[in-house]
């Protein structure tokens, strides 16, 4: 068995060694490894680093160099270099790293041959300590369209691409991208390829860290923020083109609209004045509201809130 790691590295010179070290960690005899480094343009020493490592364990790691173009540029360039031979696809932030065997302790899902396997995550500072674990449900043996209700309802992380590892054939046969220039590009795929899985599950092994440096922290609050938001649009109205031409329930299409409206609906509040009108304006003007159904508690308060700020900015009667 085989799996190929994506690691898209910029500017991350503190912490990328440890990220490396760890996948180096993974392989085993009943496990082959291929790290695919790809340095987006990095203006640091991030580059020498993955060189060195490259130069060192040139059978196992590949390292590549390409301009600045952002996180999903550098995971769609790296797929073009996935081998042949691999089984499954994972992705690692270069900041990141993974537990020891992780891996490997993921091999009978892979020789089951799951499209999709869910990993454990926890948040953690820049020095280990952990801040908080997110442990999704465990579950074997559930459709994507199953996979996506259970997650969607429960789970925080539910859109993040290295929270699992996928089936290669699934992924490349399927020819995912990841969208080039807008952020949230994990909430703009990540749902859509687990509802086309026929096979998902949830593990209840290994762990990824993911680590909260100050830029990750504070990344929010910058001039970006309305960007950030509006690229969240424009993933719904993605979204809604394609789940029309899946191949599932109506159900599916109303669970997936309903993630993607709870989800923008959450950044009215880290938008102010203008931004958070004209941000509204948007939402309403897409009928997004239709979509939150008050099958829970929490998603009736967002309707409520909603409801409350268009009439409140917008002055709506």
């Amino acid at each position: 068995m085989k799996i190929s790691i994506i690691v898209p590295i910029y500017n991350v010179q503190k912490q990328l060694k440890r990220c490396i070290d760890s996948l180096l960690k993974q392989e085993d005899e009943k496990l082959n490894v291929q790290i695919i480094l790809v340095n987006d343009g990095s203006t640091d020493d991030s580059g020498k680093i993955a060189k060195a490592y490259y130069k060192r364990y040139n059978d196992k790691i590949i390292y590549l160099e390409k301009e600045n173009g952002g996180l999903s540029d550098a995971r769609n360039y790296g797929l073009k270099f996935i081998d042949s031979d691999s089984n499954y696809i994972a992705f690692v932030d270069s900041d990141d790293y993974i537990s020891d065997k992780m891996y490997l302790k993921l091999l009978p899902y892979m020789e089951k041959e799951y499209d999709m396997v869910k990993i454990k995550v926890s948040k953690v500072k820049e020095d280990g300590e952990i801040i908080e674990d997110n442990y999704s449900p465990e579950f074997e043996d559930k459709t994507g369209e199953e996979a996506f209700e259970i997650l969607y309802k429960t789970d925080v992380m539910t859109e993040v691409a290295w929270g699992y590892i996928y089936r290669k054939d699934f992924f490349m046969e399927n020819n995912f991208k990841f969208a080039k220039g807008l952020y949230h590009e994990d909430f703009g795929l990540i749902p859509l390829i687990m509802l086309k899985a026929k096979k998902v599950a949830s593990s209840n092994v290994g762990k990824y860290f993911y680590v909260q440096t100050e830029k990750s922290i504070t990344r929010g609050d910058d001039s970006k923020r309305l960007q950030r938001a509006q690229d969240l649009l424009k993933h719904y109205d993605n979204m809604i083109k394609e789940v029309e031409n899946f191949d599932i329930s109506e159900k599916s299409k109303e669970n997936i609209k309903i993630y993607y409206t709870n989800c923008i609906i959450l950044e009215v509040a880290n938008l102010q004045g203008q931004a958070q009108k004209d941000y509204i304006k948007e939402i309403k003007k897409r009928k997004m509201t239709k979509n939150i159904k008050a099958r829970n508690i929490k998603q009736f308060i967002k309707k409520v809130i909603l409801n409350i700020s268009i009439r409140l900015y917008l002055k709506l009667r």
